[in-house]
């Protein structure tokens, strides 16, 4: 049995006793979770690591190209836990969604960035004004364009934005048919390493880079167990993953297709790893909802600090 279910049965022995041991123990044996991912990140880590084998139980993976999607999937019950950013999680709070943060994770800031193709004239985020911005509504790509033309001083008034998931934004960025792209990785990596796009900002000194295991409220009252140990299983594949990404990229490239030389830079320079649920945490994510607010992406204001489940304890 894994390290970290054992400690969850002998933690739940000890407090409640044997009977709520007997039915963890029947839920993880032959269960199944429904995971959400991006680009099979998770998927990949754990691979990699080796945490995906022997489970007690299983996993019926769904892989979405970005979190908007996934977050719908969270709203309608399709999948029981995903992760995706900060941002597109209150995108989905503010449609209904009955889901809570259970695990956070930081990333370094690089891998999410405005970019541009290699001979365009737009050199900083002031000359953006006036020109077409391609990224995908309620995404951290799209929260990046909002605090960056804050700070330059321009309103979002100031630019056209064009809202396309990262497949189509990739072509119409090609094709000339928007001036730039906000994105993240590996979409980010993929444009500088293969498309030679520079980079006209990026997300570094703009956004705390956190990214969540989102769960619905269904999942964390019926599967409690499962999702417990895959949080665990996650959080330590994240933590062999800073010491191996080489590993990592391979494993990822296998399932996706994606250049093991790409998915390589892209670890390499994300720093994954888990974090408490802390008051950092909580309150860069009410400083996200303010911003979304503010921009008229979501109509209500939002008290982030509910959406959080600090029960499950990673070790």
């Amino acid at each position: 049995m894994h390290t970290g279910l054992r400690r969850w049965l002998l933690a739940a022995t000890l407090i409640l006793g044997s009977p709520m041991i007997a039915q963890a123990a029947d839920q993880i044996n032959g269960g199944m979770l429904r995971v959400g991912d991006q680009r099979q990140g998770a998927r990949g880590i754990l691979e990699a690591s080796g945490l995906l084998k022997d489970l007690p139980y299983k996993i019926e993976w769904s892989d979405f190209p970005a979190a908007q999607p996934l977050g719908e999937a969270l709203h309608a019950g399709a999948i029981d836990v995903g992760g995706l950013g900060d941002a597109p999680f209150i995108f989905a709070l503010a449609a209904g969604a009955k889901a809570h943060v259970v695990s956070v994770s930081q990333t370094q800031s690089e891998g999410l960035a405005i970019v541009a193709n290699s001979n365009s004239p737009l050199i900083d985020v002031a000359s953006l004004k006036g020109h077409r911005i391609a990224t995908t509504r309620g995404s951290i790509g799209h929260f990046l364009v909002l605090v960056a033309l804050q700070k330059a001083g321009l309103k979002t008034s100031d630019v056209q934005l064009i809202f396309l998931n990262p497949s189509d934004a990739k072509a119409a960025l090609a094709t000339g048919a928007v001036d730039a792209w906000s994105t993240w990785d590996p979409y980010v990596a993929i444009a500088q390493l293969h498309d030679h796009a520079k980079v006209i900002t990026n997300a570094v000194g703009l956004k705390d880079s956190f990214t969540y295991q989102a769960a619905t409220d269904d999942a964390i009252a019926r599967k409690r167990a499962i999702l417990a140990d895959y949080l665990q299983r996650l959080a330590q594949a994240q933590r062999w993953a800073l010491n191996h990404p080489e590993l990592v990229a391979q494993a990822q490239a296998r399932i996706t297709g994606l250049p093991p030389e790409v998915l390589t830079y892209v670890y390499k320079r994300a720093q994954l790893h888990p974090v408490a649920i802390d008051a950092k945490v909580i309150q860069s994510q009410q400083h996200t909802a303010a911003v979304y607010a503010n921009a008229g992406v979501i109509t209500q204001a939002l008290d982030v600090s509910p959406s959080f489940d600090t029960s499950f304890k990673l070790k």
